[in-house]
């Protein structure tokens, strides 16, 4: 590994530090992700050290929280949905398409993305999108208030204009979730607790 570019090194360690401090994946799919990432450079990441973190997912688990009880309240909330909003809302559109061929219908959805968990490691501030499925904007804003007063029941300060066009933002927000090998998120996992809370109600 000495004979690689330190400027180089430096854009693989902190691929290395956002990707195990995200807790979303485990040291096998680190190594997968930058072999995708630095495809061009014919690196051996198999003899990098990876060890994943070990935080105490006590902010993560209150977000955890709030996401099954929207999911329960008919909102569909994922969890790491895409990389940025384009693509998350792509997913969730997706989700809800899977949920009707199941005989199960969202009223709306919320999710953060990739780059807004890089926000929330690095800037200690998580913003959250959601909308509708059927680009109506009075329903839209009732779910970002339905949103808005789960998250703030889960002690979190929100800020957010009540606002269609604007994300609801928790800040400050710790980002502390660590890998757990028993647990789906994206689209797979919500679909999951979401269908699930439907079950129960």
């Amino acid at each position: 590994m000495s004979n690689i570019d330190p400027d180089l090194m430096d854009e693989i360690d902190f691929m290395i530090d956002l990707l195990t401090k995200s807790g979303f994946f485990s040291a096998e799919e680190i190594v997968e992700i930058l072999e995708d990432q630095f495809i061009d450079e014919e690196i051996d990441f198999s003899q990098f050290n990876i060890s994943l973190n070990d935080s105490s997912n006590e902010n993560f688990s209150k977000l955890e929280r709030a996401f099954a009880k929207l999911s329960s309240d008919g909102i569909v909330a994922i969890h790491n949905c895409g990389y940025d909003i384009r693509e998350g809302v792509g997913d969730a559109f997706e989700l809800q398409v899977h949920l009707l061929n199941n005989k199960f219908d969202a009223q709306g959805f919320c999710f953060y993305t990739f780059e807004d968990v890089e926000d929330a490691i690095f800037e200690k501030k998580l913003k959250i999108t959601f909308g509708d499925f059927e680009n109506n904007e009075s329903k839209a804003l009732e779910i970002g208030k339905i949103v808005s007063e789960t998250l703030k029941d889960e002690s979190f300060t929100v800020i957010w204009d009540e606002s269609i066009n604007n994300q609801i933002e928790i800040n400050p927000f710790i980002w502390d979730k660590s890998y757990d090998d028993k647990k789906e998120y994206e689209i797979e996992g919500a679909y999951n607790v979401f269908t699930k809370n439907q079950v129960l109600k």
